[in-house]
């Protein structure tokens, strides 16, 4: 009898280690997602929770993702990319232009009339980052996806059909290369990230912002402006993100669970990205059609005063980029060479 406990007592051990080990290798890896906008917004429900959710399903529950929206584990914006470098975050997702000049190869992307739609955008950016940027400007991190928002416009107080109109006006820029041509547009930049763009529109600390229309609703853009100008053709900006992982994190999954992140990352995610946040602006462009705001679609012909007034924008980033070492037209003429190629496979 005491010989029958012994072995039920080792076997019942045996039992709760054996549960014990199967939990521990149910979750073998939690992944903190930090990045800055509110969980509702598009970019976190239809991008990263989607990202999050399939790392988790294909690891079999071994990856496990926390999402933090919304800076929730402090800091600023602008401190993402630090945040995952210094392991503060596992990953992030982030606007490059953040941190303006620290990876100044993927400002090619962000000139002004520049981009046509988001996923042919994206696919160049993806391919110009594996040659040119992958190991030097960001090797730093593992880049898991590197994409585009849809076509950049404004969003403004007073209405803004010609360049001159911009003139005296407070305008929050998307991007350096923004703010440089409403500059020479005898506009004020303000920088800022795009969380405070609501209470600085409400407060009239500005008198617009270039922003997609994508994101408009959930700053409550429509609300606070009543004048959108669209342009013809390429965009006036686009914006360039990462989504950024802590490279020792990587490193020190296994082989299987670094597949389990590669195969979720990459181009084809990018893709996804990119062309997710681009399909989201015509829900949000007839949320101010609804509330009767005056848009303003510019014509080509209008459209073309704006692009060449945009031109010393493109001479004074080469001059810049030339006095890093980088050469500035091959970037540009290769951008626009791979949009190019790829802009008519992505048109709807």
């Amino acid at each position: 009898m005491t010989k029958r406990r012994t072995v039920l007592g080792v076997l019942g051990g045996s039992a709760i280690a054996a549960l014990m080990a199967t939990s521990a290798m149910a979750q073998e890896v939690t992944l903190k997602l930090h990045q800055f906008l509110p969980a509702q917004a598009n970019v976190p429900k239809l991008v990263l929770d989607v990202w999050a959710d399939n790392v988790e399903k294909d690891s079999g529950g071994r990856i496990k993702v926390d999402r933090y929206p919304s800076m929730q584990l402090g800091g600023k914006p602008p401190e993402l990319m630090d945040q995952v470098m210094d392991g503060v975050a596992d990953v992030v997702w982030t606007v490059v232009g953040y941190t303006p000049g620290r990876f100044p190869s993927t400002e090619v992307f962000e000139l002004p009339f520049m981009m046509t739609n988001a996923r042919a955008t994206t696919r160049a950016y993806w391919e110009m980052f594996e040659e040119h940027m992958k190991d030097t400007e960001f090797k730093d991190v593992h880049i898991l996806g590197a994409w585009v928002h849809g076509p950049g416009m404004l969003h403004t107080a007073d209405p803004v059909e010609k360049p001159e109109d911009l003139e005296g006006m407070k305008i929050r820029g998307g991007s350096r290369q923004v703010n440089a041509l409403l500059t020479h547009l005898g506009a004020t930049p303000v920088g800022m990230p795009v969380p405070a763009v609501s209470e600085a529109l409400s407060k009239g600390v500005i008198d617009g912002t270039t922003i997609p229309w994508e994101v408009t609703t959930a700053l409550k853009v429509p609300e606070l402006v009543e004048n959108h100008t669209e342009f013809t053709g390429k965009a006036l900006y686009t914006i360039t993100f990462v989504l950024a992982m802590n490279k020792a994190k990587y490193d020190s999954l296994p082989d299987d669970l670094k597949k389990v992140i590669d195969d979720n990352s990459g181009m084809e995610f990018s893709i996804f990205a990119g062309g997710t946040q681009a399909d989201s602006d015509g829900p949000a462009r007839q949320t101010a059609v609804d509330l009767g705001n005056n848009i303003i679609t510019l014509s080509e012909e209008d459209t073309a005063a704006w692009r060449e007034a945009a031109q010393p924008v493109y001479d004074e980033w080469v001059a810049d980029m030339n006095s890093k070492g980088i050469d500035g037209q091959a970037l540009i003429d290769e951008a626009q060479e791979l949009i190019a190629k790829y802009t008519p496979m992505y048109e709807k």
